[in-house]
């Protein structure tokens, strides 16, 4: 890597460093709630408010699709075809798996699961027929290894190839049918919003247009300028508002993806605009197009040919979602076979010792900011409960119940949870939720902490980080919120299942300290 090449990546690293600063820090600047959007912006955020499907996830349903299928077929051939009797039994079955797997991946290798590769399937026929036949290759190869000769008696595997051959044509000319039909209905799309306008907006929707496979769905631009430098039209896509406005509008719509067209040169502007959109849980990229400088090629994702730099990536996509959300369900699914007993003795002492409803209920902010309602134990005199938790709950506070009490210390109360957690409002291990009133002498948290809402960019869950380092409890201070706030982001940046798996295991042992928990 030359010099310039060792300076604009120690740029680019500068400035993902800048965004997250004073995190947990004073706050400097204005809550990032997001302000009101006009009309026209509500009105395509309404029409972008369900969400749609991620080629990543498709495409990953695809291969295992092919797998099974090309196994499926392998087995049926050799059940009606080969001979039961056989001693070569295991061997040919696992040259069944082996090919179907092998076909898999050298399609893999050879651009077969692109996008482009998928709208336009008759384009690949021959990557994907020479990826199958190659499969074929290499099982005669094994069989021919394993030292059975007599590939003639084989009938079975040529009929597998030839049926093999004739579907993968037939599935890949549907599902590129499908794959068109999604895109036209904007199902299967990135959207995207450009921030900032005039000139530079409009040579990179002209370059976007330009790119033939394309996925990109623009839906609209967002610049903070008047209209004498930045026009409410470019290039045929209305500006939909400010930057402040923006914040509000990308938790209204299901928005993929933030493409900033602003020069390099612009670094302070750049800093200023990441400060206010790093809380959004969506990428962030900043056009490299029109700029002279260039990068080292892994610094640049791409759209066709457009080159992107990569400012931040939304935590926890695609796959791992996937893998996270399983997660969540198993583990809930055996805290509740094992905790039920607890859970019911819980309600009879409830329901025994005070008047009203053995559940309570409170909104509270969950992922993208929306607001969702966690369940709990009530562990307040009804007359005295506060479903907005306005007034944190202190030591001997006269509103908690007797039984409440312990359930409090114990964190009983928050067994419910795993009803959420299975419901998808919450995950197991998460930033922990507040209360929409939570606050700290009067302030609310945003107010306290400078990207607050940056934890909303994943689910909130039952147990986090913050939680496994002491902080449960009341948060009375504004030292405790900045803390909370830094190792929920710490967790967020960091995630990985085996990360879940030490909280979840570690989260009882800490539930034996009970000094804050009121």
């Amino acid at each position: 890597m030359n010099q310039m090449e060792k300076h604009e990546q120690f740029d680019i690293d500068r400035l993902r460093r800048k965004i997250t600063q004073g995190s947990g820090g004073d706050a400097t600047s204005p809550p990032q709630e997001g302000g009101k959007i006009n009309a026209l912006a509500r009105q395509v955020a309404d029409h972008l408010s369900e969400g749609n499907y991620s080629p990543a996830i498709i495409i990953g349903q695809m291969r295992l699709f092919e797998f099974l299928s090309l196994l499926a077929l392998g087995l049926g051939a050799f059940y009606f075809l080969a001979d039961a009797s056989s001693p070569a039994l295991w061997v040919d079955l696992a040259v069944a798996v082996l090919a179907s797997g092998a076909t898999i991946l050298m399609m893999q290798i050879t651009d077969c699961y692109q996008v482009p590769a998928l709208r336009a399937p008759l384009r690949s026929v021959p990557r994907i027929w020479g990826s199958w036949m190659a499969a074929a290759v290499l099982a005669a190869l094994v069989l021919f290894l394993a030292g059975d000769h007599a590939l003639a008696s084989r009938g079975w595997l040529t009929v597998w190839f030839g049926i093999g051959s004739a579907f993968l044509l037939l599935e890949r000319v549907l599902f590129g049918f499908q794959i068109r039909r999604w895109a036209r209905n904007g199902v299967m799309e990135r959207r995207a919003v450009i921030v900032g306008g005039g000139q530079p907006a409009k040579d990179l929707i002209r370059a976007l247009e330009m790119q033939p496979d394309n996925d990109i769905r623009i839906c609209g631009i967002f610049d903070d300028r008047g209209t004498a430098r930045s026009p409410t039209v470019v290039a045929g896509y209305p500006k939909l508002g400010t930057f402040a406005e923006l914040v509000e509008f990308a938790r209204l719509a299901r928005i993929d993806m933030l493409i900033i067209a602003l020069p390099l040169s612009a670094e302070e502007r750049i800093l200023h605009l990441l400060r206010k959109l790093w809380v959004l849980p969506v990428d962030i990229r900043l056009a490299a197009h029109s700029n002279s400088l260039r990068f080292r090629p892994r610094a640049y994702s791409h759209v066709g040919a457009v080159p992107m730099l990569d400012i931040l990536d939304k935590p926890i996509r695609d796959w791992d979602s996937v893998a996270k959300r399983i997660f969540d369900i198993v583990f809930s699914l055996l805290a509740l076979a094992v905790l039920w007993p607890v859970m019911i003795a819980a309600a009879v002492a409830i329901k025994a010792t005070s008047k009203g409803p053995v559940f309570f209920v409170q909104e509270r902010h969950g992922f993208n900011n929306e607001i969702i309602r966690v369940l709990k134990f009530r562990s307040m005199y009804t007359e005295m409960s506060d479903p907005t938790a306005k007034r944190a709950v202190t030591k001997n506070d006269p509103r908690v119940t007797p039984v409440g009490r312990f359930l409090r210390k114990s964190s009983i109360d928050e067994l419910p949870q795993f009803f959420n957690a299975l419901r998808g409002d919450l995950s197991l291990v998460g930033p922990r939720p507040h209360a929409v009133l939570a606050q700290t002498h009067d302030r609310k948290y945003s107010e306290i902490v400078e990207g607050y809402f940056a934890r909303h960019r994943v689910k909130p869950g039952v147990t986090g980080w913050a939680q496994i380092n002491g902080l449960r409890g009341e948060v009375d201070t504004d030292e405790k919120i900045k803390l909370r706030t830094a190792y929920d982001l710490y967790y967020i940046e960091n995630w990985s299942l085996l990360f879940d798996l030490k909280i979840l295991f570690l989260t009882p042992f800490r539930l034996l300290n009970t000094e804050n928990a009121y």
